[in-house]
């Protein structure tokens, strides 16, 4: 009886192929042989599931947006029972590369990143839309803080989500650049976090 197939694992192991390419070697000169022979596939296996290249690369950018949240998820419930603070430390935190895990994902968006740069149509059809959903969760955890008092009231969510989303970007291609390492990063940034999160004193300023 022969062996069925599952499409979809076979689908995930081309993707996960490309995804090993991109944060190893970039993606600039990556070609479908070269993704076939990572995942172990014929050529014309890769073809059967991806009739282009950029159906291939559109596939793996869900699946490396799929092992992210499972990290992030993972580093908020390792900070305990689930608050805005818990949840914005465990996001930011978890997408710092600070271990082998994160440096890969790292690497692999900046991989596709890159492409886009030098290929903006396929930006603009197929966006990573990953980092906007990023900066809206954190702005409304930033602000569901500040209902709770844990945030003072001056702050804007939007513009503090997304300047704590700049900054990890920023501390994360210095860890990859080789200016500081993966706990110097992260005690940078949860320097800014605790000024963040310090409690308003009952005059609306903050609390020492």
């Amino acid at each position: 009886m022969p062996k069925r197939v599952d499409h979809e694992q076979r689908r995930r192991q081309i993707g996960l192929a490309l995804l090993r390419i991109a944060s190893t070697r970039g993606l600039q000169s990556a070609t479908m042989r070269e993704v076939a022979a990572e995942a172990g596939v014929s050529l014309r296996l890769v073809q059967y599931y991806f009739h282009t290249k950029e159906q291939l690369l559109v596939a793996a950018l869900a699946y490396l947006g799929e092992q992210l949240t499972e990290r992030v998820s993972a580093g908020i419930r390792a900070l305990g029972p689930v608050t805005p603070r818990t949840v914005v430390y465990g996001t930011l935190t978890a997408v710092l590369p600070t271990d082998e895990e994160s440096v890969r994902l790292t690497r692999a968006y900046t991989g596709f990143y890159t492409l886009v740069f030098s290929e903006p149509e396929l930006g603009e059809r197929h966006g990573a839309t990953y980092p906007d959903k990023l900066e809206s969760l954190l702005a409304r955890q930033i602000a569901m803080a500040q209902e709770e008092g844990a945030v003072a009231a001056d702050v804007d969510p939007a513009l503090t989500a997304a300047a704590l989303l700049a900054l990890t970007n920023g501390l994360g291609s210095s860890v990859l650049g080789g200016q500081r390492d993966g706990a110097a990063a992260r005690l940078i940034l949860e320097d800014q976090l605790g000024r963040l999160f310090r409690k308003p004193d009952a005059r609306g300023g903050r609390a020492d």
